[in-house]
């Protein structure tokens, strides 16, 4: 192995390899104590480690890293205390994620260290979001990312590196090619040659180096993070190294044949930087003893106190309010007439339901200079439904981004944005196109703060439902996925003012937010709207009429199916509940909707089962019982694919059983 230290003094060279022997000590005392049994679970770097110290001393120290398994040369780099560490391998409640997540699946804000989730590719995407927060604010910065060579047959590679090139973004992703994706080897992984080629593809440059070099990583890396924020261009760099212990120590190695442990431990990145500074007379061999028996002693003692922790007394309130990051509600004028009123007095405006939507999104560009908007087609084009038509020629391209057709990769950049303190809305093209950016949403936003005390000020824009025959692909309602989700919140309004009303406050909410909206509802629906800056207040219903006979608790369009069975039935005393807010829901509102009639229908678009009418159906039987005089029923879509003919999808929606579900309840 070749070193060259170019211009480098002894100081840095003796400082570099004091930060690679620390993970490697940390690493070998870890295995004792797994054997021990003090530890539960390890992911050995053991031979990698020049990677990730390498990368790290190469950036500056508030740059963010999204590292992954076989990191610690990142933690430890960042000088985040060992004592620390070891409580977070532990699960105590004094670690990093309050004894919520394993080995490295946590982060650091302080550290600028993004927590990985366990499906590797996302944490590429999250580095789109940053690096694109730096160019925004011209900030000379890059982010960084690890993968793995199994890691680059995942989409989100592709994803989030196309969007890296597309938007010309000053990222550095880091590949360390170890030969295998658990057991399974690199020719059975990819058919190019080398992982580093794949760049030209993206329009990048890219280089392939030795990742057992301590000086080649760290030189390679200080060039290339030049080369971004000059040319504010990404980069792609394939570390070559080896895996010394399996995939996790339960995973063994007898999958890897002998001859290449042989190989490859004469290239291990420690052994042979020790010697290269040995021969350069750089250290004596009683140098290297003494910095040895000192990280002997602060490992032993970083131990002593990372093992003196208290055993975690669960505290269900605590737990519970750390899912969300905290939100302060601005309440406008506008609604402290009345709970679920808007107040005449204040001016306003009849519009319809797309305007709402689009008065909401201005006003907060507005608001918030730090707003970012993204999705397919939104720029010039104006978006699908021609919501954003007008913005980029007021706000710019930098703000309203058309985004390639990369749900997973602009979802992860949305919460790369937000680490950095930007707000970022995402426009679905059409709400079925989630299940592209499932991942990101369910993993990634929906659990951050709760692992690790990062927020996700992120809002998803998703136009749904039927009615339009659109077929089973554009018209699908699947609210329902995501309201099981702790951590993200769901907002589905009925009326223009409340979709101007609830999607400001979905902007100025630090978490995640699904903002529904029913696509038959943008140009068919007129109501009155404020023309002030307001919000509607996210998990609190609306009480669109009271009744006396049967309560119809829905949300969305059925909230004017119900509205016109009632217009058209008036022999029928109705009071129907619009929810509003699918998580949270409004249980208070609920309940006073039970108390009202006794007799209650739950009724929305979504499929009868797996439906959220379930979910309440329960909830009301356990706390409403005494209250009921009939059984709740529920009104909803077939158990089937929403359907294209126009005839058929009558039939398979919920409006075409709500007569015969209203008359099951009166009977009863």
């Amino acid at each position: 192995m070749h070193f060259n230290r170019k211009d480098l003094s002894n100081e840095t060279l003796i400082g570099l390899y004091k930060k690679l022997l620390l993970p490697r000590m940390i690493e070998e005392k870890m295995l004792v104590l797994l054997r021990q049994g003090k530890i539960s679970k390890w992911f050995s770097g053991i031979g990698q480690e020049a990677i990730s110290v390498g990368a790290t001393m190469a950036l500056q120290a508030d740059e963010w890293i999204m590292p992954l398994h076989r990191n610690l040369g990142v933690f430890t780099s960042r000088d985040m205390p060992l004592s620390k560490l070891i409580k977070q391998w532990q699960g105590s409640k004094n670690g990093y994620s309050k004894g919520r997540e394993r080995s490295f699946h946590f982060g650091s804000k302080e550290h600028h260290i993004c927590g990985m989730i366990s499906h590797l590719g996302p944490q590429m995407a999250i580095a789109d979001g940053v690096a694109l927060a730096y160019k925004l604010s011209e900030q000379a910065k890059v982010s960084l990312a690890f993968t793995g060579d199994g890691g680059t047959s995942e989409g989100d590679f592709h994803e989030a590196l196309n969007v890296a090139a597309v938007w010309d973004l000053p990222a550095i992703f880091i590949i360390e090619n170890n030969g295998y994706g658990l057991s399974t080897p690199v020719s059975e992984q990819y058919r190019c040659f080398s992982l580093a080629e794949r760049a030209k593809g993206y329009g990048m440059e890219g280089i392939r180096i030795d990742g057992n070099n301590i000086l080649e990583v760290y030189d390679t890396i200080k060039g290339v993070r030049d080369y971004c924020i000059e040319n504010q261009k990404p980069y792609l760099i394939e570390c070559m190294t080896f895996r010394m212990r399996g995939h996790e120590e339960a995973s063994g190695v007898k999958y890897v044949p002998k001859h290449l442990f042989d190989l490859w431990q004469q290239k291990d990145p420690v052994k042979n930087y020790e010697t290269y500074l040995l021969g350069e007379n750089i250290l004596s061999k009683n140098d290297l003893a003494a910095i040895q028996n000192e990280f002997k002693e602060y490992i032993d003692a970083e131990l002593k106190i990372g093992f003196d922790s208290l055993v975690i007394i669960p505290n269900t309130q605590e737990e519970v309010n750390d899912v969300y990051a905290k939100s302060e509600t601005v309440i406008s004028p506008v609604q402290r007439t009345g709970r679920f009123a808007i107040s005449n007095e204040r001016p306003s405006s009849e519009k319809r339901f797309i305007d709402g939507i689009k008065d909401g999104l201005q006003m907060s560009m507005d608001k918030h200079p730090n707003l970012i908007l993204m999705g397919q087609d939104i720029a010039e084009y104006g978006g699908a439904f021609k919501i954003t038509e007008g913005f980029v020629e007021k706000y710019g391209k930098a703000r309203v981004r058309n985004t390639p057709i990369c749900e997973s990769a602009i979802v992860g950049a949305a919460l790369g944005l937000s680490m950095e303190g930007y707000k970022a809305m995402m426009e679905m093209q059409f709400a079925d196109f989630a299940t592209v950016g499932f991942n990101q949403i369910i993993n990634n936003l929906a659990k951050i703060h709760y692992r690790w005390g990062q927020n996700a000020d992120v809002v998803i824009r998703m136009p749904t439902g039927g009615g339009v025959g659109a077929g089973p692909f554009h018209s699908q309602s699947n609210e329902a996925w995501f309201v099981h989700t702790p951590g993200l919140k769901v907002v589905y309004p009925s009326t223009p003012a409340d979709a101007k009303g609830l999607l400001i406050a979905a902007i100025n909410d630090p978490n995640p937010v699904l903002f529904f909206e029913h696509k038959a509802l943008y140009r068919s629906v007129s109501g009155p709207v404020p023309d002030e800056y307001y919000e509607t207040e996210i998990g609190k219903a609306r009480l669109v009429q009271p009744g006396n006979d049967i309560s119809i608790i829905t949300y969305g369009a059925a909230v004017h199916w119900a509205m016109d069975y009632s217009k058209n039935h008036p022999q029928h005393s109705i009071y129907i509940l619009d929810l509003r807010t699918l998580l949270p829901l409004d249980y208070d509102a609920i309940k006073t909707a039970v108390a009202a009639t006794g007799k209650v229908l739950l009724l929305h678009e979504d499929s009868l089962t797996g439906g959220i009418g379930g979910d309440i159906a329960a909830w009301i039987a356990e706390h409403c019982f005494e209250l009921l005089d009939a059984p709740v029923l529920r009104c909803a879509s077939l158990d089937t694919p929403i359907p294209f003919n126009m005839e058929l999808e009558k039939n398979f929606m919920a409006y075409s059983r709500l007569d015969k579900s209203v008359e099951q309840l009166m009977r009863y």
